[in-house]
């Protein structure tokens, strides 16, 4: 990079800009996790294979809502006898953890709460965010711009001086937007027991703040002093 020494005749400003803004969030992410356990390890798998299908086939009902559905970790562990000795086995457990993220957060209520209402399967968040090529990304980025040309302009004028030129910009920060909630989230877990389809939650979005940060070098005409 070429450098550029201030001189008398070609002062410089260094300025930092900020920019913020609070967004509605664009995507909402759930883990879903399904569990079986039993003595035999051929029944555990099998009812793991069944409500892992049960809880796939929910999700995709929602058809477009669903952005993405992913199969996370599986296990099958036995677990030893609590007496005795030797390698004794009294039963197996297994798990299947799925990620599902929304767009549509109208569905995500009921979605939510009918994958909770699923035998042995527990349902962790929602967790709130943007996408990553969300517009307010880039318009964080040009509040800080922004911000950043006025202060240098600002500087410029308390020395009866002007801007001449932009000699570098660069990005020193860029808010991700995508906050964990208090708490870890939400987490819900019911065994089936009734024929009747529970109420859907009401869940309200949480807001996302956006933040960039840029550094600017300006070059000012002589200052009137």
């Amino acid at each position: 990079m070429t450098q550029h020494p201030p001189t008398p005749e070609a002062p410089q400003v260094t300025v930092r800009g900020e920019g913020r803004l609070e967004v509605e969030p664009e995507r909402a992410r759930i883990g879903v996790s399904v569990r079986a356990r039993g003595t035999d390890r051929s029944d555990v798998l099998a009812a793991l294979t069944a409500r892992n299908a049960d809880a796939i086939a929910l999700v995709k009902s929602y058809g477009d809502a669903v952005a993405l559905l992913e199969t996370g970790a599986l296990s099958v562990t036995p677990e030893p006898a609590r007496h005795g000795r030797g390698e004794r086995v009294r039963g197996y457990q297994g798990w299947v953890h799925l990620t599902a993220e929304l767009t549509d957060f109208t569905a995500l209520g009921e979605l939510v709460t009918r994958l909770a209402d699923l035998e042995w399967t527990r349902v962790d968040g929602p967790w709130w965010s943007l996408r990553p090529d969300s517009p307010a990304h880039a318009e964080a980025r040009r509040q800080a711009v922004g911000e950043a040309v006025r202060r240098a302009r600002e500087y410029a004028d308390a020395l009866g001086s002007s801007l001449v030129a932009l000699l570098e910009l660069s990005d020193t920060g860029l808010g991700p937007g995508m906050p964990a909630p208090a708490g870890g989230g939400m987490r819900m877990a019911f065994a089936a027991e009734s024929a009747d389809a529970p109420a859907p939650l009401d869940l309200e979005p949480q807001r996302q703040t956006v933040t960039a940060e840029v550094a600017a070098r300006f070059v000012m005409s002589p200052p009137a002093l």
